[in-house]
């Protein structure tokens, strides 16, 4: 199991929105995440800056798994309007690299 820590960024002004629309995710995409290996998902706001921590099977299969699912690109683009640089799952993305942890 992979713990994967992302950080993302909202466009001002649509914190509330954001927050609105991840009370309740759409079961197709729920689905997706589990079939993809994700066994968690959190997600912390300070201001615009969103940290992300996911504990997964193996991240880049995720990735794979989902940058072509249709719940998965709905909800990306979804997102796109809301965030200040959109996740088109393309590439090596690796997440924040660990710098300590308290073991």
């Amino acid at each position: 199991m992979q713990r994967i820590a992302l950080r993302t960024k909202l466009e001002p002004g649509r914190e509330a929105e954001y927050e609105q629309v991840h009370a309740v995710i759409p079961a197709e995409l729920d689905a997706a995440l589990r079939e993809a290996g994700v066994r968690s998902w959190r997600i912390w706001r300070d201001g615009l800056d969103l940290f992300h921590v996911v504990e997964v099977e193996d991240y880049q299969a995720m990735r794979r798994a989902l940058r072509d699912h249709p719940a998965n690109v709905a909800w990306q683009a979804r997102m796109s309007e809301l965030l200040a640089v959109a996740d088109d799952y393309s590439g090596g993305d690796t997440g924040l690299r660990q710098v300590w942890e308290l073991p």
